[in-house]
């Protein structure tokens, strides 16, 4: 009890990072020629991560205190990204400023011009903000030329990337966006919670005595089986649903229904009331996590043309994050059950802890507590 009180405490004074949503930045750049169009997305939380835009401090963002530092974000920003045609460094002439709302807040927008001395056959960039504060940050780059779309995450370890437009490759754009679905589910705390919750009773079975453990693998097996094939349809389904935008849902309500559906499945282990059902309860929460996972591509606002190969890669991408969680999970929990430990602390005290943890999670987000607003 006494550990639970202190996870409460921390994890409420913890700060908005605990947010489902990751810290991403979203360009845009558009070749024609010598010349690119660029539009710039960036998250004000991160902004006022990096140089405190709040200037009189209550906690909200606004337009007045954007524009007057606007020089100061310009120049933090572009110092931070560089574009060059081959060899040689395009000139940039930077354009209004704009706020723009995302699935997750607002962002400041940057629209900027690049000129380049000959025509862009080869476009070298060279992304680095906010690695230095937050080495999870992703700069998410789409490139338009033509009929032509190319999607690149950049990272602190991936910073510096070459577009060849000679080359016509359609699946350059797949791989990306595999390795951008890994990512996500790594990053993803209440996925991974909701999934080992799930998972933590399925290699013991309740009893009138207490929790007994299974015998053969061979059921526990397929038990999970049942569990992860439900979820991943699930999300699958309103992945796809949300990003064609057929069915579009407000972001408080689903981040805060996915933080229930952790409350919920943590509950079931201390008292449970859907043991038989796990698969079901599955399924049901699985289909609002996909609007979770759907954010990153909804806000990248894909081409039509390459929204098919995006989604693909991403979903492969999240489902071989998944299942990686799975197969590092369950045999060791397969070893373990008979244990005191895994029953006690694993089980029981691991889904009180994730239990406190859910709480606060849905208080943030369902009542926009301990965050600043932007």
């Amino acid at each position: 009890m006494k550990l639970n009180i202190i996870l409460f405490i921390l994890f409420v004074a913890s700060p908005p990072a605990w947010c489902h949503k990751s810290s991403d930045s979203f360009l845009n750049l558009t070749v024609t020629g010598k010349h690119i169009v660029g539009r710039w997305d960036i998250a004000l939380r991160d902004l006022e991560y990096a140089l405190s835009l709040d200037i009189d401090g209550d906690g909200a963002i606004t337009w007045f205190e954007l524009r007057t530092r606007y020089e100061e974000i310009k120049n933090y920003a572009f110092t931070n990204l560089r574009v060059n045609s081959g060899s040689t460094k395009c000139i940039r002439q930077s354009g209004q400023l704009q706020v723009d709302h995302h699935t997750d807040g607002n962002y400041a927008v940057l629209n900027f011009n690049l000129d380049c001395s000959e025509t862009v056959f080869e476009l070298g960039i060279d992304y680095q903000l906010l690695f230095d504060l937050d080495p999870t940050h992703r700069g998410l780059v789409t490139i338009n030329q033509d009929e032509r779309n190319e999607f690149l995450v950049f990272s602190p370890e991936n910073h510096y990337q070459i577009i060849d437009f000679s080359r016509t490759n359609r699946w350059q754009t797949f791989y990306p966006f595999i390795e951008e679905g890994i990512w996500h589910i790594l990053i993803g705390y209440d996925h991974i919670l909701f999934l080992l919750c799930l998972l933590f009773p399925s290699v013991v079975r309740k009893t009138a005595t207490g929790w007994q453990a299974n015998e053969h693998f061979s059921s526990t097996f397929w038990q999970v089986g049942k569990i992860v094939t439900a979820f991943t349809l699930a999300h699958s389904i309103t992945l796809v649903l949300a990003v064609l935008q057929w069915v579009s849902l407000p972001s408080r309500l689903i981040e805060s229904a996915i933080a229930f559906s952790v409350i919920l499945v943590a509950v079931n282990n201390l008292y449970p009331f859907f043991s038989k059902r796990a698969w079901l309860v599955a399924f049901a929460f699985g289909l609002i996590h996909g609007f979770g996972f759907a954010n990153v591509l909804t806000d990248l606002e894909l081409a039509i043309g390459s929204l098919g190969i995006s989604l693909l890669g991403f979903n492969l991408g999240v489902e071989i994050g998944q299942l990686a969680i799975v197969l590092i999970f369950l045999p060791v929990a397969f070893l373990l059950r008979h244990y005191w430990f895994y029953q006690r602390i694993v089980l029981f005290a691991g889904s009180q802890a994730i239990l406190v943890l859910a709480l606060v999670w849905f208080l943030q987000r369902a009542f926009d507590l301990n965050m600043i607003s932007s």
